[in-house]
């Protein structure tokens, strides 16, 4: 099999965009209006792939290439993991503001689930963490409903399947269990949809509250719902040094 290749070229608008230069539709306007060239020859088309190590000039101007960026955010619960919503309802980067402008999320938290969502700049970073190939574990703590008994944890790392599709849990940790409801740590190491929700409704106990508290390395720690902080150095190198190995043998 050939290995996986880099991604080279970006939209010229989501260049500018995730270098902090212009904000989405500030890029867009502004390429449209002739005030942006790549390597000295001005684009006017806004969805032009160009490298993503190309130089960019605004109104004659050389951009310097920013460092990337990486923070960690506390998702509340009842936000949306997505730019905009068509219902309305309040998304990551209304609680983030600023500070989300230029980040991608990676992978994704649905409404109702609260707890440890990474952003960054480095959309080749996002790729690998998500990668199922990756293998990166990720921590929830589950609340649900009815008594789980130890052969349902047994039976959920074993493996089920669900229209299709095989999910398994890599370890679950039974905290307390009662006639009314059960506590339990579930560690995963791929992200497919709804991927908890749809184990516990397998063994009939459908999950009433879900968040997740470490991705890798990182652990939600103190962070309160809607806080973030970017990620010190050593947490960075840490999170980095496995993608970094995949990139040099790539």
């Amino acid at each position: 099999m050939a290995p996986k290749q880099q991604r080279t070229s970006v939209h010229l608008n989501r260049l500018l965009s995730k270098r902090r230069i212009l904000t989405r539709s500030q890029a867009n306007a502004a390429i449209l209006a002739g005030r942006v060239a790549v390597n000295g020859r001005t684009i006017r088309d806004p969805a032009r792939p160009v490298a993503e190590l190309a130089e960019i000039e605004l109104d004659g101007q050389v951009q310097a290439v920013r460092p990337s960026r990486t923070i960690v955010f506390h998702k509340p619960r009842g936000v949306m993991t997505t730019r905009q919503d068509p219902q309305g309802r309040t998304t990551i980067y209304d609680v983030l503001a600023g500070a989300g402008h230029g980040l991608v999320p990676v992978g994704r938290l649905d409404w109702a689930t609260s707890g440890l969502l990474i952003l960054t700049s480095d959309t080749q970073l996002a790729d690998w963490l998500t990668d199922p190939r990756s293998a990166i574990p990720r921590v929830y703590t589950v609340t649900v409903r009815g008594k789980v008994t130890f052969e349902r944890c047994e039976r959920l790392e074993r493996g089920i399947v669900d229209h299709g599709e095989r999910m398994q849990a890599s370890e679950v940790t039974l905290r307390k269990s009662s006639g009314r409801e059960s506590q339990l740590v579930v560690t995963l190491t791929e992200g497919k949809n709804r991927e908890i929700r749809r184990l516990f409704e397998s063994i009939g106990h459908p999950v009433t509250r879900l968040k997740r508290v470490a991705f890798g390395s990182l652990s939600l720690g103190n962070l309160a719902p809607g806080e973030w902080r970017e990620l010190s150095e050593s947490e960075l190198s840490e999170v980095v040094s496995g993608f970094s190995r995949t990139r040099r043998s790539l």
